[in-house]
């Protein structure tokens, strides 16, 4: 006669005479004494438990925002000593808008990564903007924009690298205050500009760029349309002649820094527009500035600024070439040519002997 018995963990009746009884918690392992039986009923006991609660950490709980490229600094005090790196980083999507750009959080996603792993760069000094990110502080709203400019420069010291980045709509508008040579402000769109407005890039370089102190360097990049003199810098790099051109405000308004050096690399000149592709990836999204810099850094340790956009400039004029691309390149760029990054700075130097350094 078959006898039974009631497994007292799940509650599941199962036979002791058959050669292996069986119950939702027993994992057989061929005969065993009761002593074994015992054993193994505990230790899977203990598995489906485990499992149980792996499955509810991993099943959406968004309140552990596992997502986030925001790290809160470990321990009581603060983990920032000088000299410092530190880095704001916007990627701005617009999701659900007719004018959704694809590629803004991946470019984020490089960016971070190529400063933590080539430049050393702290995860919990590095400040992300995305709407991908839970929480409204992160969301790269103007209000949240304008503060975390002001939180990259704060407490600033001789010895610190400062890196200003963002991905997203770029427009421009004219300049009444006479302090433009092309007559237009360029700006830069947070996600909700439609309904607070632009940030102007008089109001980018009096946050950002005057409170730089004597041995501070700041880098911004800047990876969207018009976004060429986004800091309102002195000096813009000319490749065609190696030389520095004069970019001062015609009504001598202030765009120099307190002693410190500011630079930006973005995607195109004021009039142009910048290129949101897959040409470089295959696959995903990105843009083509921010993909091209980090590919060509990390091929080429040490470069300096003038060999990376010289070598920038050779991959655009590949890429841009109709005979090499056929019928790819309107499909790609959306009848739009990849445009040559510009450099411009707070102070001219040699740019093919200065390194390329965040």
């Amino acid at each position: 006669m078959e006898r039974t018995a009631l497994c007292k963990r799940c509650n599941t009746m199962y036979s002791e005479t058959k050669p292996e009884p069986k119950c939702k918690c027993f994992v057989p392992t061929g005969r065993q004494s009761g002593d074994n039986q015992e054993r193994h009923h505990r230790f899977s006991q203990i598995v489906r438990k485990f499992a149980q609660r792996f499955q509810q950490c991993s099943s959406g709980n968004e309140s552990t925002n596992v997502y986030s490229m925001n790290v809160k600094p470990s321990g009581t005090g603060s983990a920032e000593t000088h000299p410092r790196k530190r880095a704001l980083l916007c990627g701005v999507t617009y999701n659900k808008k007719k004018y959704m750009l694809k590629g803004t959080v991946n470019d984020v996603k490089s960016m971070r990564e190529f400063l933590i792993s080539q430049y050393g760069y702290p995860e919990e000094c590095i400040r992300v903007l995305t709407e991908d990110e839970k929480e409204d502080i992160f969301s790269p709203t103007k209000k949240n924009i304008q503060e975390s400019l002001k939180w990259l420069v704060e407490g600033s010291e001789s010895g610190d690298s400062l890196v200003f980045y963002f991905s997203g709509h770029g427009l421009r508008q004219p300049d009444f205050n006479n302090d433009e040579r092309d007559g237009f402000d360029e700006t830069i769109c947070p996600v909700d500009f439609m309904q607070e407005g632009m940030i102007l890039d008089n109001e980018i370089n009096s946050t950002i760029v005057w409170p730089l102190k004597k041995g501070v360097t700041l880098h911004a990049i800047v990876d969207a349309c018009h976004s060429g003199t986004i800091l309102d810098l002195e000096y813009i790099y000319n490749p065609e002649l190696n030389d520095w051109e004069d970019n001062s405000a015609p009504s001598k308004a202030r765009k120099s820094t307190s002693g410190g050096i500011a630079i930006c690399v973005s995607a195109c000149d004021d009039d142009k527009m910048a290129a949101d592709t897959t040409a470089f990836t295959g696959k995903a999204m990105a843009g083509a500035m921010t993909y091209l810099m980090i590919e060509m850094v990390n091929k080429n340790a040490g470069i300096t600024y003038g060999h990376l956009l010289k070598r920038m400039r050779e991959m655009v004029e590949q890429f841009n070439d109709k005979s090499c691309l056929g019928k790819f390149l309107p499909k790609v760029f959306y009848h739009r040519k990849i445009q040559n990054a510009l450099l411009s700075s707070s102070e001219p130097f040699d740019v093919y002997e200065k390194k390329f350094l965040l």
